[in-house]
């Protein structure tokens, strides 16, 4: 074997010991006790791989320093020899502390030596078991820890790729100047409650606003003036509609767009008169200066049960805005879907 293993040899007769250490020293680090209570105290002070004992000594049996030896020492393989050939002592030994093997006096040298390199050669591969089951169970340790980090890594990445996707989908339905909705999303708002009107027949009102003579703004104030003014009408918008029922979005340029929810005819006129008044009253600080605009406003009413689609909702809508920008602006002009000739102007 490439190391050498230690051997404990538990004798109380004198003449044994040596007789035994001459014969396994060659293979074998050999230590010799003469009793139980020595054999105990050697494995304080040494690592011993395998012990072989007489049964019968003074004291204390070679079984019971067996038992001994497997309850404080389990790695260690344990054989035991004795000059009578008891099967009761075979069973107890067997039974008690588990030998290995059980050797009879006088041995036969070739015997002992093949009984003990064979012990050795099990405590030596046990003991390399034991080590790699360690380095296995390390290895599962770091494994299992790696996969934990690289879990908790692919989830913050899953985290953040989900927020990253959101803050995309947000921006593609965002106009960037105002916050507001863009046109895209305002489409996709606007079918999907001609849907809902279509389906619970509740009356629904979609909006145009438009700034009155935007044009001079931006030559008064220039662009940067004009996108001023576009932000603060935002804002204005968002505090007059209802929050949560109604939606408000830029379309284009100084053109919004209101969807108005549950709102009939008579919601529809009063929901318009109140964003032309605080529109009206709104005083835009630009540098060092106030801008005051007025706004045009025309609105779609679909009653409930009227069925309509967006092309017609959107058309009527325009031709209420152009209605009112030619009658004098800063007025809001409301049509009915199944009256659409006559006109309400106020």
């Amino acid at each position: 074997m490439p190391t050498k293993c230690t051997v404990l040899v538990v004798d109380d007769e004198p003449y044994i010991l040596p007789t035994l250490v001459a014969l396994l020293s060659p293979e074998f680090r050999v230590l010799t006790a003469g009793s139980a209570d020595a054999a105990e105290a050697l494995f304080a002070t040494h690592a011993i791989d395998l012990i072989l004992t007489d049964q019968r000594m003074p004291g204390r049996t070679g079984v019971e320093l067996l038992q001994w030896v497997r309850q404080h020492s389990p790695r260690t393989v344990r054989l035991l020899m004795t000059g009578y050939a008891e099967l009761d002592d075979a069973i107890d030994a067997i039974n008690r502390a588990h030998i290995y093997h059980y050797l009879m006096k006088p041995w036969r040298t070739e015997e002992l030596l093949l009984t003990l390199r064979n012990a050795a050669e099990r405590f030596v591969l046990e003991q390399s078991r034991d080590q790699l089951m360690g380095e296995l169970r390390d290895l599962n340790l770091d494994l299992e820890q790696r996969v934990t980090e690289r879990t908790r890594d692919l989830e913050r990445a899953n985290r953040e790729l989900q927020t990253q996707a959101e803050e995309l989908r947000r921006l593609a339905l965002t106009d960037p100047l105002t916050g507001l909705f863009n046109r895209r999303a305002m489409d996709g708002l606007a079918l999907a409650e001609l849907k809902r009107h279509a389906r619970y027949q509740n009356p629904l009102a979609m909006g145009l606003i438009d700034i009155d003579h935007f044009g001079r703004v931006n030559a008064e104030h220039l662009h940067p003036g004009g996108d001023a003014v576009l932000v603060e009408l935002a804002k204005v918008l968002t505090g007059t509609v209802r929050e949560v029922v109604d939606s408000v979005g830029r379309i284009g340029g100084e053109e919004f767009l209101v969807i108005a929810r549950e709102t009939s005819w008579d919601g529809a006129v009063g929901l318009a008169e109140r964003i032309r008044a605080a529109v009206a009253d709104t005083a835009i600080p630009y540098k060092g200066h106030v801008i005051r605009i007025t706004a045009s406003a025309g609105f779609a009413v679909a009653e409930g049960g009227f069925e309509t689609d967006f092309v017609s909702m959107y058309g009527l809508a325009a031709a209420a805005l152009s209605t009112a920008k030619k009658t004098g602006r800063n007025r809001c002009v409301i049509r009915r879907l199944e009256a659409p000739d006559p006109a309400e102007v106020h």
